[in-house]
């Protein structure tokens, strides 16, 4: 295995459904893509090359081989040193309405217990443009870095609606941009979608319980770990995304939306209206 094996690595973006186009990629028998996400290019650098091609199998030698890592997006490094190891790759970018796509991701962290209640120390940009929350979600500028190394041929831009409104024709442009024969769609391949509504232990006491993971492990699954769980779990009430804040964002990512729409080549006019649900 050699870094000139890498035929392709989807950059992003986070909380985008990339996560689907992984699986329906995977369920093709002439692909090959580790199942986590490396972040070799963003974070992992310093392990170097061995431990990045350990990575991947002996026996994709003779596949289609890529990864997925939606920090690359974002990561003020990942695009040179992907242009410097990996120079003959195709990239794929799976992008969000902005908006929606820092609230869920804020939801997210939320529901882990990484981020507090006070939503706006997190999503106004007038407090600080957060990297993870706000920066990232510039999509523009940080294709122009991927552009401006590789060349806009060998990247190809998806958007997140076309997952539900044309699944099949997302798929036959991300697998004609990959070299590969069309394929049917892969019904059993769907993103795995966490309800955010779901009743989960709050993040605190699974922090107080983490000792007694040992003891339950065995346990997972049962009737009874499900019975003792639902006494314990709660729906997440999440904190709104208020219109003045939904508007503030519009306003700083117009932009970014507009330089996006001459880069794609295509209209994002449903983006700068407010959306009805953000999940």
């Amino acid at each position: 295995m050699q870094l000139n094996d890498i035929d392709f690595v989807i950059i992003g973006a986070a909380k985008s459904a990339t996560t689907w186009l992984q699986a329906q990629l995977q369920s093709d028998p002439a692909v090959y893509m580790p199942d986590p996400e490396l972040h070799y290019f963003s974070r992992e650098y310093d392990r170097g090359t061995d431990w990045y091609l350990a990575q991947f199998r002996e026996q994709a030698a003779e596949k289609t081989i890529g990864e997925k890592s939606n920090s690359y997006l974002y990561a003020p490094d990942a695009a040179a040193r992907l242009h410097r190891d990996l120079p003959q790759v195709k990239l794929v970018a799976q992008l969000r309405n902005p908006v929606e796509r820092a609230y869920s991701n804020y939801c997210m962290l939320f529901r882990r217990g990484e981020v507090g209640k006070d939503i706006e120390s997190y999503l106004d940009p007038s407090r600080g443009e957060n990297i993870r929350f706000l920066v990232a979600g510039k999509f523009a500028s940080h294709l122009q870095s991927y552009i401006e190394l590789f060349g806009r041929e060998r990247l190809l831009i998806l958007f997140y609606e076309g997952v539900s409104s044309d699944p099949e024709g997302q798929i036959s442009r991300l697998r004609a941009h990959l070299g590969l024969p069309p394929r049917p769609l892969s019904q059993n391949s769907q993103e795995k979608v966490k309800d955010k509504t779901a009743p989960i232990v709050p993040a605190g006491l699974r922090k107080r319980l983490a000792w007694m993971k040992p003891i339950v492990r065995p346990l997972k699954g049962t009737p009874a770990f499900g019975a003792i769980r639902g006494l314990i779990a709660r729906e997440t009430r999440y904190p709104p995304l208020t219109q003045e804040l939904r508007t503030r964002l519009g306003e700083y990512y117009r932009p970014s939306i507009e330089t996006l729409e001459q880069l794609s080549g295509q209209s994002l006019d449903h983006w700068y209206k407010p959306a009805d649900r953000i999940s």
